[in-house]
């Protein structure tokens, strides 16, 4: 395997895009729905606003988050899924099941509680 291949394996890029310490709990805290920044970074514990901001940034750039400016005072903003991002859940619920029952003592936060 080239360097060139490993750039452009799909595991590789895949992870790339959700990789970060905030992402994926990021996507699953969006998987209900529309939801605003505040509230999305009071969901969070200890997520700075500026780490936040700049892992939705991310997710936005990759096409798997979706910003929406409301016309409000003062302006608020909302964060969903996109069509790609929703496509990911399944694979983040996996992981979480994954993670549920091979990590039983290192897990114990689950965000939505996948049906086993």
């Amino acid at each position: 395997m080239t360097y060139n291949d490993f750039e452009r394996c799909a595991v590789n890029v895949t992870v790339g895009m959700i990789a970060g310490k905030w992402k994926p709990v990021i996507l699953q805290h969006l998987e209900p729905g529309e939801i605003r920044f505040v509230a999305l970074w009071r969901a969070i514990p200890r997520v700075s606003k500026k780490v936040l901001l700049e892992q939705l940034r991310q997710l936005e750039a990759d096409g798997l988050v979706g910003r929406r400016e409301h016309q409000t005072f003062p302006p608020e903003v909302g964060y969903c899924l996109t069509e790609r991002g929703t496509s990911l859940i399944p694979v983040l619920q996996f992981i979480d099941r994954w993670a549920a029952q091979h990590l039983p003592d290192r897990v114990v936060y689950r965000p939505h509680e996948v049906s086993e």
